[in-house]
Formats: C-alpha cells, structure tokens, sequence
C-alpha cells in the first residue's frame, strides 16, 4: 500500500475502535529536543557508564553525584515542551473520554504537560522523588533539609529520583494497568519506540495475541515490526495530528 492509503487505513481504524492503547519511547520526546538518556552523557557526564548514574548501588555510593546527574536532566526539560504528537494525542482524548490509554516508557512528563494527566508512566518521572529507604514516621512530620540529595533530619533517609533504575521492577500498579490496556483493546499505536526495553515492549505482543490491530508510527525500523498490521515511518509529531485530530 502506498503512505497515504496506509494512513487512510489508520486514521479508519481510529474512528472505529472502541478502546485504543498508546504506547510511546524515547523518539518521541527526541523530536521535542529531550536528549535520551546515552545522549545526555556528554560534558562532564560523558566519563561515566550509565550503571555510575542509573542504579541503587550507585546512589548510595554517591549520592551527590547521581542526585547532580539527575538536576542537570530536570534542568533541561525547562527548554523544550510538548510537541504537536503530544497535543494531538492529548486532544484526542479530551474530544473522545475514555477511549484512548497512554502508556509511555518516557520520564519527562510531556505527556501530561500537554494534558493528559491520566499517563501511564511506566518508568516513572524525572521531575518527582521520593524516599531512598521506606519512610518511617519522623520522614512524614519532619521538614525535608535541604541539600543534594535532601534528606531527613532525624534518620537521615535520603529523597531520590523516582525514576526505574538498572535492576529496578516497574510500578506494579502502573504496569498492571498498561497490561490490561493492551488486553483489552482494539488498537494500539505504538509511536516512537526501538522496542528492544522488556515489559513495556510486550505490550504490543499483548494487544495482537488478544486481536487488536497494532499500527507502529516510527521513522526507522523497530523490534515490533513484525507484530504491526501497519508501519508508518514517520516522526510522531508528523503523523500524529493528521490522524487523530479528524476524530
């Protein structure tokens, strides 16, 4: 089929399914200017593997470090914003509720930036923290010090990024509910992921075992392929708007 008798299909799809799934990568938030997380390793960070950056162990052996890491990633999420994918996708679901899911493998909030606060975070986020250690009462009733990392003045139990690490379980409540999205759905878009990261790319096998169509939107070949009833190789912020925003 020729692009644009594929993106007619698509755009068909959407207007008929009931429930669609979105699952997005890191290519989406590169097209805002996010850097991924190897492409921020530059500067001062380039020296370090991601393992000194992105790990339990490496935090508690220094936490300065990886806690600077961390503000020089949140720093730079203050220069780019949601890009027309985000907005088309945001639009979609504020014109037709209850019908669309987004899971995103992302960190940046973007997603919810552009409006759709209901996001399925399934590595969490760069802008949030929270306690290093399980909280004891004295973390709750006793103002956070200041410092990098903060940390309780009466335990000393450190705040972190709450991001997934290396050798980190996703969120059993996220992940619970981006499984039952791909089973119960009748799409999936899957835009802007290399599918090569285990669970959140065995949703897309999950939404084609229960017969949803999956449609991937990615300008370059991905490990999903195989599953898709479609291949759009276009960015998201291209061929997004196109097809959601007559819906």
């Amino acid at each position: 089929m020729a692009d644009e008798a594929l993106r007619s299909q698509v755009r068909q799809w959407i207007a008929e399914a009931p429930r669609i799934a979105v699952l997005t990568g890191a290519g989406m938030s590169a097209e805002s200017g996010v850097p991924t997380f190897r492409d921020a390793l530059t500067g001062l960070w380039a020296r370090f593997n991601p393992e000194e950056l992105a790990t339990e162990t490496a935090f508690r052996a220094h936490p300065q470090r990886v806690w600077a890491w961390y503000a020089h990633r949140r720093a730079a999420l203050v220069q780019v914003a949601p890009n027309a994918g985000h907005l088309a996708l945001a639009g979609f679901a504020l014109r037709h509720p209850g019908r669309l899911t987004l899971i995103t493998q992302n960190v940046d909030d973007l997603h919810q930036r552009a409006g759709l606060v209901d996001t399925i975070a399934l590595h969490g986020s760069l802008l949030d923290d929270r306690w290093l250690d399980p909280p004891r009462t004295c973390c709750h009733i006793e103002p956070i010090q200041d410092g990098e990392p903060p940390s309780c003045p009466v335990c000393g139990n450190l705040r972190r990024p709450s991001v997934v690490w290396f050798g980190e379980s996703l969120p059993s409540a996220a992940l619970a509910a981006a499984e039952a999205a791909a089973h119960d759905c009748d799409l999936m878009l899957v835009v802007g992921t290399s599918g090569v990261v285990y669970p959140a790319a065995g949703l897309a096998f999950t939404a084609h075992q229960h017969g949803a169509r999956v449609a991937i939107i990615n300008p370059e070949p991905s490990d999903l392929d195989p599953v898709a009833d479609v291949c759009l190789r276009e960015l998201a912020a291209q061929s997004l708007p196109p097809l959601l925003e007559t819906s």
